[in-house]
């Protein structure tokens, strides 16, 4: 299943979708199975996080340092210029802060491996990645959006979606982790957790999709004006992930795992975010939504050209060769 996992997830998508279409009385029963799907799926994403490996992240610091530069840099500069098309809009520029300014922790680790990508280097940094944008996105969001919106949102339905479908999975996972270290009841928790992943995604997106496709046909105006906007984010991350790993003298695999942190982003962890938010940014939900449409189609893109794009080894800058000349006698 995770060799064709963009295929079922499209599938999901599809499914959910007609379900939407063909049964729209099913939508609020829909609606009301996202958090809990979504919690098992969040649980299962946390799982796969290896929190014992935070000390061998840091130690490859080059690495490290390249993607927090990319991600927590560099691509917030890249939405802002990005969102000015948008801004005028305060439900669409919400969704599209939420979703690009928050890098993927999860699939990002499987697409990259099926590029070529070191994505056993993306799988240690995943922690700190996780937390760095936990930390930084609320600040972001105040830059971006201003203090007057962000005053605005009633902080209690957020501060529950964070508390119940993010923190209340990630300690789930940190200490199912914990006792794997010790148990066979651990492991064999891990070991199905890890199985059901797939199912779990499919599940999520066709519920998603499904309680909110008739909300998507009402705003499809809307929603069709951030797709150019995730499209363009896509494109311009390739040069961009190559940029910065170039400095750090990242070789091919390492690379490739660069470009798709700094591109894939992490929608479904923040969707339980967007669906907290107040009535009034009630379509951010839907935003979010949309990117993850691009988002796997674009996926389906990168592994199939990323490697053709970055394909030539590149030689650490403090390193130097001299090309020794034969003395003649």
């Amino acid at each position: 299943m995770d060799e064709h996992q963009i295929g079922l997830y499209l599938l999901a998508i599809v499914i959910g979708g007609g379900v939407g279409f063909l049964a729209a009385g099913l939508a609020p029963a829909l609606e009301q199975s996202i958090n809990p799907v979504l919690g098992l799926l969040l649980y299962a994403t946390f799982l796969g996080i290896p929190f014992a490996s935070i000390g061998k992240a840091a130690r490859d610091f080059r690495f490290l340092a390249t993607v927090l530069v990319l991600n927590f840099v560099v691509v917030p500069l890249v939405v802002f210029g990005l969102t000015r098309f948008i801004a005028g809009d305060q439900a669409l520029l919400v969704g599209v802060l939420l979703v690009l300014l928050t890098p993927c922790i999860d699939y990002v680790i499987v697409f990259s491996g099926l590029a070529g990508g070191a994505s056993h280097r993306l799988l240690a940094a995943a922690p700190v990645l996780m937390l760095a944008q936990m930390l930084l996105l609320p600040l972001y969001l105040l830059l971006f959006v201003g203090p007057e919106l962000v005053s605005s949102i009633d902080p209690a339905p957020f501060v529950e979606a964070t508390v119940v479908l993010i923190i209340i999975p990630l300690a789930a996972a940190a200490l199912t982790q914990a006792l794997a270290r010790k148990a066979n009841a651990g492991r064999a928790v891990m070991a199905l957790m890890q199985a059901l992943m797939v199912p779990l995604m499919m599940a999520t997106l066709a519920v998603v999709v499904g309680s909110q496709i008739a909300g998507v046909g009402q705003e499809l105006g809307s929603l069709l004006s951030v797709v150019p906007i995730y499209a363009a984010f896509l494109v311009v991350m390739v040069p961009l992930g190559m940029l910065a790993a170039k400095p750090a003298g990242l070789d091919v695999a390492a690379t490739r795992a660069v470009v798709f942190s700094g591109a894939t982003r992490n929608s479904l962890v923040v969707l339980p975010l967007a669906l907290a938010l107040p009535g009034h940014l009630a379509l951010a939900a839907l935003v979010v939504v949309t990117q993850t449409l691009v988002e796997l189609i674009g996926m389906v893109l990168y592994v199939r050209f990323l490697p053709i794009i970055v394909n030539k080894e590149r030689r650490p800058p403090w390193r130097t060769h001299s090309r020794l000349t034969p003395t003649h006698k």
